[in-house]
C-alpha cells in the first residue's frame, strides 16, 4: 500500500512541488507514495471564504479559526483515522532523522500547514497535534517545512533509494555526521584523494571513514557527539 501524504493548506498548488521531481517524483509516479492536498479555504466562511480572525487579547497579525481548521482536519481524519497529525511549528520538537525513519515505517501523515500567526490553540489540544520544528527560525508558512519533512521521509520508503546501503551510512546514522566523499580525478588543483581510499583494503577504508565521521561530528556538532557518548554509556 502507498504511503499517504495529506496536506491541509491555503496553497494546495504548492504540492507536490519539489516532491514531484527526482527520487520523490519517481516514487510518486510509481505509486510508492501518494500526495493529496486539501484546500483549507474550502471550509472558510462568507463570500471570501475567510479562515482567520484577529487574536483574542489583541496583538499583531491574524489567527486561523478553530472551527474552520477543525472542519478541515475532521474531513481528512474521517477517511484516514490512523494517520498522525503533524503541524510544522517553530515551537515544536525538532525534526530528526529518527523521526523521519519512524514516520516512513507507518502508513503516512497529515500535515496541517500553518499561516499567519498560527492556529487557535484549542485545535492543537483537541486533535493532539504533534508540533514539529525544522529549527530555530521562522518561515512564511508551514508548506515549505512540510515539503522538507516529506522529502526526508519519502526517501526512506522501500524502493525509493537505489541502494539499501545509501541510508545506512548517511549523516545522523548512529549519531554521526557523514564522512567525506571523493571521486575522479584522483588529483585536482593540488589536492589528492586520500591514499587509503585507493588501497582496495575495505577494512582500512571503513576504519578511515568512521574516524573521519567522528572527527567531523566532534568539530561541527558537539551536541550530537555528546548525545552519542551518553547513549553508548
Amino acid at each position: 500500500m502507498s504511503w499517504q501524504a495529506h496536506y491541509i493548506t491555503l496553497f494546495p498548488e504548492m504540492f507536490p512541488g519539489s516532491l514531484g521531481e527526482s527520487l520523490a517524483g519517481r516514487a510518486h509516479q510509481s505509486g510508492i507514495w501518494q500526495c493529496t492536498p486539501h484546500n483549507l479555504r474550502d471550509h472558510g466562511e462568507g463570500k471570501h471564504k475567510n479562515v482567520d480572525d484577529t487574536p483574542a487579547g489583541g496583538g499583531a497579525g491574524m489567527v486561523l479559526r478553530a472551527d474552520i481548521a477543525a472542519a478541515a482536519i475532521e474531513q481528512v481524519k474521517a477517511q484516514n483515522p490512523d494517520l498522525p497529525l503533524i503541524m510544522p511549528s517553530p515551537r515544536g520538537e525538532v525534526f530528526t532523522q529518527d523521526m523521519a525513519s519512524n514516520l516512513a515505517q507507518g502508513p503516512g501523515a497529515i500535515f496541517f500547514c500553518n499561516r499567519f500567526e498560527g492556529i487557535d490553540e484549542r485545535v492543537i489540544e483537541a486533535f493532539d497535534c504533534r508540533e514539529v520544528s525544522l529549527g530555530d527560525y521562522i518561515l512564511s508558512g508551514g508548506e515549505p517545512a512540510a515539503l522538507v519533512m516529506s522529502d526526508a521521509i519519502i526517501r526512506l520508503l522501500p524502493g525509493v533509494m537505489g541502494s539499501d546501503m545509501s541510508g545506512e551510512e548517511e549523516s545522523f546514522a548512529d549519531d554521526l555526521l557523514e564522512y567525506p566523499h571523493y571521486t575522479k580525478p584522483a588529483s585536482w588543483q593540488g589536492r589528492d584523494i586520500p591514499e587509503v581510499l585507493l588501497s582496495g583494503d575495505h577494512g582500512k577504508i571503513a576504519a578511515w571513514r568512521r574516524e573521519k565521521a567522528a572527527e567531523i561530528t566532534q568539530k561541527r556538532r558537539p551536541d550530537l557527539w555528546a548525545k552519542r557518548r551518553r547513549d553508548k554509556n
